[in-house]
């Protein structure tokens, strides 16, 4: 689409991705100008020379400018306040765009910054905790002297207090994707959170989103309620509110799915399933909701999202690993975040000096975060103490919580036709190389790799080492290796209740 841009003329072919040539003719909208004409020459992996020619009364004005590769936009000097081209229609293919999810522990971060320095690319995180700040340690947030020089976005974008959901996530990825290829760079969305990665390739689902007024409010009704423990009054307040079918469906304490369904029925007027369930796997049955409120079933806004009408050509790719490797991977990550000087637990203290109760808002509901929080809460009410046997079954809690994660991600995972699952046992510079080699890749060429993986289901002899795994700690195995944790606890955590006073990272 060509815009007046003050003077300058703006034109968006369909955001120049692989570009071998093209030659056509439009009209222009406005009277007076006859015909446009615009050739592109395009050369594998370097420049292109863009001309434009103008012919207004029998006169040809051209203008010669250059984009890259990966450029978004061609700007020109132009005589005219406004054209539309459609990049599609002059057969223009789209910007490629890489997606790298996965488990947790699995080494998406590592991938991702050799990929970026190859491709000359720059990261977007799609991680719900890593968009907050001062939640470094307990979302794995890559810190700043290990970024190598790879600029990256969407980090440390909120105080935790603060509400963002995945439509924020969608509006700000979005944005930042543009601004990457806009400087001829490569795009390279990383995360694991399924839900912010199907919105980003798909679309919104037009969920309301609250007002900060009606934010404050339902967080006023819900706080109270939620410091006596009184779960059954925060179900009827969502059922009296309009929305009983999901007040009675929640799991108990599942403070955060009610605060939001209370959000979208107090924001809309509609109970929550009237609005596409984005959340679910997109090849689950649902009940047509077009006809009474006028928005798509989930099977439809997936059918409305295939490859023809997505944004860009986007390459997508999900690490995997051997099951007892990568919960042992879990575990160990786990202890060496309780390790760390100002690691999760001071995170989870500051949350909870910050006035938040575990599992009550995005970041304190987040794997870790919450046990904890928890945890910590336990041992403020005891006076700033802990026992050993009251550490290490938080210990447990937090890695058997990270592994049904990651198995909640492989589930999830399996349900998204998009990815390609990639090898993760395989070694860095094979990955690194079909990717690379894949983003180059003319369209209806398939490369042939052993880094590349069938969606696995496990075989009956790993499911059953599954049922009997058992985690072998390599830091934390006696009580002299605990010891610090409990005088860290028994010096901080304290006075916490008496005091209240709010500690910063």
């Amino acid at each position: 689409m060509i815009l007046n841009a003050g003077g300058m003329v703006v034109l968006d072919v369909g955001r120049l991705g692989f570009i071998r040539g093209l030659d056509c003719k439009v009209r222009w909208r406005r009277a007076g100008w006859e015909d446009f004409y615009f050739d592109l020459q395009k050369w594998r992996r370097g420049w292109g020379k863009a001309i434009f020619e103008t012919r207004r009364q029998g006169i040809v004005r051209k203008r010669i400018g250059w984009t890259k590769q990966s450029s978004r936009c061609v700007h020109m000097e132009a005589f005219v306040d406004e054209v539309a081209v459609r990049g599609r229609a002059m057969g223009v293919e789209k910007s490629r765009v890489i997606v790298i999810s996965g488990p947790t522990a699995v080494g998406k971060t590592q991938v991702a910054l050799m990929l970026a320095k190859r491709l000359d690319g720059e990261i977007i995180s799609a991680d719900s905790v890593q968009v907050y700040k001062g939640l470094d340690v307990g979302s794995a947030k890559t810190p700043l002297d290990r970024r190598e020089g790879v600029p990256h976005h969407l980090l440390d974008l909120v105080h935790p207090t603060k509400e963002y959901a995945a439509g924020d996530f969608f509006d700000d990825a979005r944005e930042a994707t543009a601004d990457v290829l806009s400087r001829g760079r490569v795009p390279i969305v990383v995360g694991g959170t399924g839900l912010y990665l199907r919105w980003y390739l798909h679309g919104t689902p037009g969920t309301p989103r609250a007002t900060e007024e009606l934010t404050a409010s339902v967080d006023a009704e819900l706080s109270q309620l939620q410091i006596v423990g009184d779960w059954n009054a925060a179900v009827q307040l969502l059922a009296r509110a309009g929305d009983a079918e999901t007040a009675y469906s929640l799991s108990r304490n599942d403070w955060y799915r009610l605060r939001r369904a209370l959000l979208i029925v107090k924001a809309s007027g509609f109970p929550r399933s009237c609005f596409p369930h984005v959340g679910k796997s997109p090849k689950s049955k649902l009940v047509d909701s077009t006809a009474s409120t006028g928005h798509y079933s989930q099977d439809e806004q997936f059918s409305l999202t295939s490859t023809k009408d997505l944004d860009y050509d986007f390459r997508c790719y999900f690490l995997n690993n051997n099951r007892l490797d990568l919960y042992h991977t879990i575990d160990l990550r786990c202890e060496e975040m309780l390790t760390e000087v100002n690691g999760l637990l001071a995170e989870a203290s500051w949350l909870l000096d910050l006035g938040m109760h575990p599992s009550s808002s995005s970041p304190s509901r987040a794997i870790g975060y919450r046990q904890a929080m928890e945890y910590l809460a336990q041992c403020r009410k005891s006076g700033g103490t802990s026992s050993e046997e009251e550490f290490f079954s938080f210990l447990s809690s937090f890695q058997q919580a990270s592994r049904n994660y990651a198995k909640r991600q492989l589930t999830w995972f399996r349900s998204e036709p998009r990815f390609r699952w990639i090898d993760a046992s395989q070694s860095l510079e094979h990955i690194i190389e079909y990717m690379v080699d894949d983003y180059h890749k003319p369209d209806g060429i398939v490369i042939d790799s052993q880094v590349r993986l069938l969606q696995q289901v496990s075989s009956k002899k790993e499911m059953k080492l599954l049922k009997g795994y058992q985690t072998t700690n390599r830091t934390f195995i006696n009580s002299q290796a605990c010891a610090p944790i409990l005088d860290w606890i028994k010096r901080t955590q304290g006075d916490r209740i008496q005091n209240g006073a709010a500690s910063s990272l």
